[in-house]
């Protein structure tokens, strides 16, 4: 399969399974893709998702050109007509906490998608970049509007205009990423950080995700408004009570997501 899902103590550990072809995104990965975010959006036994790639060489190397054809429907057609979106990003956009492993080249869709996570972490032999521009257009999965929101706005449009690539020690230096690990320790280090994750209250996690994503987009005394509106609605939930107990208990809190 060319996406591999296995779920373990809350976290989803999504593989992207095409190392051969560098885990490049042909037609099936991307069906499969949407398949696996639908899951864990859907999934309550899910909190945490991470994502990464088989092998050594590469997180995602973009669209596999050699399997993408242009499609017969036109873009109206598609962006319209059907029900289902075809977007590299679908399904992403849910309060659970993504983590990303970028274990080598993450090139492309690969680098839009790992700009779709909530936490990136990169191997030291990660090399990153959007080099649609050296083809004629644009990054079309986000990329534009992800990564100056990323990264500091000067550093994202010398990325995005000539189309260069940075290694995993610039990406730690502009904040693309949040560590850097070798890549033997690269995948055991962001399981430990999906299963911390895992182990705090969920509606607390997804809370903090959706008020930190919408509040972006806000003056901040609107997101202070809604970061004090989020707060009330949990204050009285039994998992917050559970924390408080647990905490003066001196043991660890059985959160149960209500």
């Amino acid at each position: 399969m060319p996406v591999d899902v296995v779920v373990n103590d809350g976290v989803a550990e999504i593989t992207l399974n095409r190392p051969e072809a560098l885990n490049a995104i042909d037609a099936q990965m991307r069906r499969d893709l949407r398949e696996a975010w639908q899951r864990v959006g859907c999934d309550d036994d899910i909190r945490v998702a991470l994502v990464t790639g088989a092998g050594t060489k590469a997180f995602c190397a973009g669209a596999d050109l050699k399997r993408t054809m242009p499609p017969p429907e036109s873009f109206a057609e598609l962006t319209f007509g059907s029900a289902e979106s075809n977007h590299l990003l679908a399904g992403m956009d849910i309060d659970k906490p993504i983590v990303c492993a970028i274990n080598g080249y993450a090139i492309g869709g690969g680098m839009e998608m790992a700009l779709a996570c909530d936490i990136r972490l990169a191997s030291s032999n990660a090399e990153l970049g959007l080099a649609e521009v050296r083809h004629g257009t644009i990054p079309g999965g986000g990329g534009t509007q992800h990564l100056p929101r990323a990264i500091p706005q000067s550093v994202a449009m010398q990325l995005l205009l000539t189309g260069d690539r940075i290694d995993a020690a610039k990406a730690l230096a502009c904040g693309l990423v949040s560590e850097v690990e070798t890549p033997e320790r690269l995948l055991p280090r962001a399981r430990e950080v999906a299963d911390r994750i895992a182990r705090n209250g969920p509606l607390a996690v997804r809370a903090i995700k959706r008020v930190v994503r919408e509040g972006m987009a806000m003056p901040l005394a609107s997101a202070l408004e809604l970061e004090l509106f989020v707060w009330g609605s949990l204050r009285d939930t039994k998992d917050r009570i559970e924390g408080r107990r647990a905490f003066a208990e001196g043991r660890v809190p059985q959160f149960q997501g209500r």
